[in-house]
């Protein structure tokens, strides 16, 4: 199926199941779809069952949306909870379509919960995720949720059934255009594989040392990531920071914590290190799998400054994980939302796509982990196999059965909605699902629809109501660094002056600018750690950020 006759099929408000290999382009295909809705006024809830997965439709967790956080199962007591949490419910009630990200990492058990919390919200006990639109997206050849017991598939939930989804398998590539390592992984999805294929893979093989800095490494076990990340963390040059888990409230219940937490109890950094953030914080600028530098540590704090892969420099203070019952809050872990990453477990290099790759698939114990690995690159030259085991082929027996059920229903829903083309029955059934959803007929161009507010607009507002930019940092609960990464992209779009910010910064900036700049003259503005070091760390990074928005050739 095609991209755009799965849309013409998602336009009908029918449930779906959209699926395909790695590079087929699932995402893109939910992004057009939402601004499809949004151009037809209708907003749409759009969810992933992990924080790293959400950022890629710009959405939020399933479990942040429906309510039930780290819960694991459904009481009646938990469901009264949060069906009374006013902000869940006002969500849940004026929801019209939900659409759930990486579904194949979602439990059974999960999945079922949410639908339980929607019926109950939204008053119908009787429809499936209460009468909405429910679009599932997502791969099942990716590795499954991560369950201690027997693993329960997605699909496996009795709501699944009752949804009764229509499949739209999108079968174009958009990752991969080497046809060599297409047919391999072809193969491996479709459990054909043989030696030819396997002569490709091991034809890759490569000695750890001449893999190039820099170049991503996959493990299947966690103690190798941590084993790699030690040791790159000791050939660092300089002094390391070290940030101790603190925890507060029902000791079981903060061991419980700490067990579901990625950040590791004691975190030991040094300027250059390789890290991962390990929680969401979308108003801050970054989510759970945002990858990046140390570049250097906030004075007073110590706070790590990271530098992301897209350029930009986050100041990252200490985060909360909690356990509430009740509106009370029963247990606290308090840490810096990091952890080392010049090393990634394959569970964690799941939704990105990689020029290159080393990878080590000798000691593969899951179902998936080589075909996830494999497929997180672009081409077969950019594979670098560290180890290998035919394990590393095996897909999931039950995955690959329901492939070919998957397949067949897609075809099938592509010659009905062929058939409701030609009578002009699928253009009604759109525009009656615009109108159920309280939306407009006619479209909207995409500039015409306001925007809801972002993070930049809440700094903006409070820099037209005269604050100061450490007002607003206090006010927003956010560090100078982050409201100085606002007020960059708000200065770059010419929203405000460069003058407006001047004035609003603090005394003891505005008469170091002079200073500062010369530092700029001689060590440049793209990189702030050699200014820091220049100027012999008198000023923060995030005065430097500051100063660095103000500066001109001609300062």
């Amino acid at each position: 199926m095609t991209q755009s006759e799965a849309l013409s099929i998602l336009h009908t408000g029918a449930n779906v199941f959209l699926t395909g290999e790695p590079g087929s382009g699932k995402t893109h295909t939910v992004n057009a779809y939402i601004a499809w809705l949004r151009s037809h006024g209708i907003e749409p809830s759009i969810t992933a069952s992990t924080g790293i997965a959400a950022t890629h439709v710009g959405g939020m967790t399933l479990h942040a949306w429906s309510g039930i956080g780290i819960a694991d199962r459904m009481t009646p007591e938990l469901l009264d909870t949060i069906a009374n949490k006013e902000h869940v419910a006002k969500r849940l009630q004026k929801a019209k379509v939900l659409i759930i990200d990486e579904v194949s990492m979602l439990s059974a058990n999960v999945l079922s919960m949410v639908d339980e919390v929607v019926r109950e919200v939204r008053h119908e006990p009787d429809l499936a995720f209460g009468g909405l639109q429910v679009v599932l997206v997502g791969d099942f050849f990716q590795l499954p949720p991560v369950s201690r017991s027997k693993v329960e598939f997605a699909f496996e939930s009795p709501v699944w059934g009752t949804l009764n989804p229509l499949v739209c398998y999108l079968t174009e590539q958009h990752r991969q255009d080497d046809g060599q390592f297409l047919s391999v992984l072809g193969a491996i999805r479709a459990g054909e594989w043989d030696h030819t294929h396997v002569s490709l893979i091991t034809a890759r093989e490569a000695e750890y040392d001449s893999i190039e800095e820099g170049v991503p490494q996959l493990f299947t076990h966690n103690a190798d990531v941590d084993r790699i990340n030690s040791e790159q963390l000791a050939k660092l040059p300089g002094s390391p920071k070290t940030f101790v888990m603190s925890a507060s409230g029902s000791a079981a219940l903060a061991e419980a914590l700490k067990r579901g937490c990625l950040s590791p109890e004691t975190l030991v950094l040094k300027e250059g290190a390789v890290v991962m953030a390990t929680k969401n914080n979308p108003a801050a600028g970054y989510a759970n799998g945002t990858l990046g530098i140390v570049i250097g540590f906030e004075r007073g704090t110590n706070n790590p400054i990271v530098e992301t892969r897209d350029g930009r420099e986050l100041t990252i203070t200490p985060s909360e994980w909690a356990v509430e019952e009740g509106g009370k809050v029963k247990a606290k872990l308090t840490q810096i939302p990091l952890k080392l990453a010049w090393a990634l477990t394959i569970h964690k290099s799941q939704g990105q796509s990689l020029d290159a790759a080393a990878m080590d698939l000798s000691r593969s114990f899951e179902y998936g982990q080589g075909y996830v690995a494999l497929s997180r690159v672009r081409s077969l030259s950019g594979v670098h196999l560290l180890g290998w085991s035919e394990n590393a082929l095996m897909v999931h027996p039950q995955v690959a059965a329901l492939d070919k059920e998957l397949r067949a229903s897609s075809e099938a829903a592509i010659r009905t909605f062929e058939a409701l083309d030609q009578t002009n029955e699928r253009e009604i059934l759109e525009q009656n699902f615009i109108k159920a959803c309280g939306g407009s007929l006619e479209a909207a161009a995409l500039g015409e629809r306001p925007e809801k507010r972002t993070t930049f607009d809440e700094t903006f507002v409070l820099l037209e109501e005269g604050k100061s930019l450490a007002d607003i940092a206090k006010t927003r609960k956010l560090t100078l660094g982050t409201i100085a990464d606002h007020v960059t992209k708000l200065v770059s779009s010419g929203r405000i002056t460069r003058e407006l910010v001047e004035a609003r910064i603090p005394q003891r900036l505005k008469g170091a600018l002079p200073v500062i700049y010369k530092a700029f003259d001689a060590n440049g503005t793209e990189k702030l750690t050699p200014v820091h070091v220049f100027l012999k760390a008198r000023y923060s990074f995030d005065e430097l950020k500051l100063a660095r928005i103000l500066y001109t050739d001609d300062a």
